[in-house]
């Protein structure tokens, strides 16, 4: 119902099970319950045709923004973008168009059919209630890439996000690492382990752990969520790493 409180994480399924992490099925996507689910290291993610299901995996992966892996590669490629006069990064100027390209993009190999519509407009309304934002990739004026995330004072959970041109989104997660460095925030939950994720720094973590910074983390005062391309002389200072 809506308003009940959440299991404890503990009852979350186990690591042998057919669905490691799932917590619980039900309940509405408000503005509300996604807060009440964040701070207690809990998401929503489900198919078309599944009730609301909210997950929290032990362990969890996470990215430390100190541990930031810069690839020689990537580094050139933010060095080109952010010495050419027609590329920028801004922060919320078109959130739900973001959110919708994540839609249509692939997950972990899945169908891209996750963010269902009922997601986008619970995520749209959390963007307008300011515990969600967009970090995006604009090249001649044309938004190319980006990610959402959901933010509560600094404790900051990275959602998805989408390329329409080679390392858009790559050069989005920089500049949210950036950000991050910026303001003292030291963690961005990833949720899940991938390969990528793995590549550019991101490790798993136990979930008491997570949660434990959670719950510190999100009740600091909040930055204010704006990009200044000063912030990325924090990123050029990161030692390069072999491609």
């Amino acid at each position: 119902m809506p308003g009940d409180p959440f299991p404890d994480v503990a009852l979350a399924w186990g690591e042998a099970s057919d669905a490691p992490g799932l917590l619980a099925a039900g309940g509405v996507l408000s503005v509300e319950s996604l807060q009440r689910a964040y701070r207690r290291g809990i998401f929503p993610w489900f198919s078309p045709g599944q009730p609301t299901l909210w997950w929290s995996p032990d362990p969890r992966m996470v990215l430390q923004v100190a541990h930031f892996r810069l690839h020689r590669s990537l580094r050139k490629t933010l060095q080109r973008f952010v010495s050419a006069p027609h590329c920028e990064v801004r922060i919320d100027s078109a959130f739900e168009q973001v959110i919708t390209s994540c839609a249509e993009a692939p997950r972990g190999g899945a169908n891209g059919t996750w963010i269902v519509p009922a997601m986008v407009d619970a995520y749209t309304q959390l963007q307008a209630a300011g515990h969600a934002h967009s970090v995006e990739t604009w090249i001649n004026g044309e938004l190319v890439g980006g990610l959402y995330c959901v933010a509560l004072g600094r404790a900051v959970f990275g959602e998805s996000m989408f390329a329409r041109k080679p390392d858009a989104s790559k050069i989005a997660l920089a500049a949210l690492v950036a950000f991050c460095r910026k303001h003292d925030v030291t963690m961005i939950d990833c949720q899940q382990n991938t390969v990528h994720l793995k590549s550019l720094g991101a490790r798993e973590m136990p979930r008491s752990q997570f949660v434990a910074h959670v719950h510190e983390a999100a009740q600091l005062p909040a930055p204010h969520w704006h990009f200044s391309p000063l912030y990325w002389d924090l990123i050029f200072r990161l030692p390069e790493v072999p491609p």
